[in-house]
């Protein structure tokens, strides 16, 4: 159950963060709303898996390794940014480095 709010914390976190790109710097004002209430939920969510014993440590770690594998793969999807040889290469890295978080954690 923990780390199913982890993984909500992360897409939401994500959305926000797509949603912000969209907002082309607050200029597109429809996107403030949805920044907001998203960033909340994502902390919200996290701040509750802290609360139910997932370590600090692993929380963020995970978090910051999927969040920033998702929003490149979705700025390229979405917003067609560039996603480079080295990119995806460094998006792997980031798997293999969640899934060792992953194994330590289980000890």
């Amino acid at each position: 159950m923990i780390w199913l709010l982890l993984a909500g914390a992360i897409v939401t976190e994500v959305a926000a963060t797509l949603a912000l790109r969209a907002s082309e710097g607050f200029r597109k004002r429809r996107w403030i709303a949805p920044v907001v209430v998203f960033y909340l939920i994502a902390f919200t969510l996290l701040a509750v898996a802290l609360a139910g014993g997932l370590q600090v440590g692993i929380a963020y770690g995970v978090w910051a390794a999927c969040g920033v594998a998702l929003t490149a793969i979705l700025a390229r999807i979405l917003f067609k940014e560039k996603l480079t040889p080295r990119m995806i290469v460094g998006i792997a890295l980031i798997a293999v480095g969640v899934f060792v978080i992953e194994l330590g954690a289980a000890h």
